[in-house]
């Protein structure tokens, strides 16, 4: 699904305009996300969490030169699905 398809879903459902609509899940996305560059994480009760995780330093290799390079430490936005999501979506979807 994409944003226009979740833009049309909204606006039918509750009669608001599309733009509207899409002002409103713009504006949500633009909040989550400077939420995460400030560092704090968003939490929705029975939906998830947009969350920062931090990736450790490592080792990788360069397979084109064959040498090592080191991998910085490094931050990474991720989402952390509620239990009420995850089991919504084990009883209802079927494995393909």
């Amino acid at each position: 699904m994409t944003k226009a398809e979740i833009v049309s879903k909204i606006s039918d459902k509750l009669g608001m305009e599309k733009g509207d609509v899409q002002a409103t899940v713009e504006s949500f996305m633009e909040e989550v996300k400077t939420s995460l560059e400030s560092g704090d994480n968003v939490y929705l009760r029975g939906f998830g969490s947009f969350i920062i995780k931090t990736r450790a330093e490592k080792t990788g290799r360069n397979i084109s030169k064959n040498t090592t390079i080191k991998i910085p430490a490094h931050n990474i936005p991720a989402f952390k699905p509620a239990k009420v999501f995850v089991e919504g979506v084990k009883s209802n979807v079927q494995v393909k």
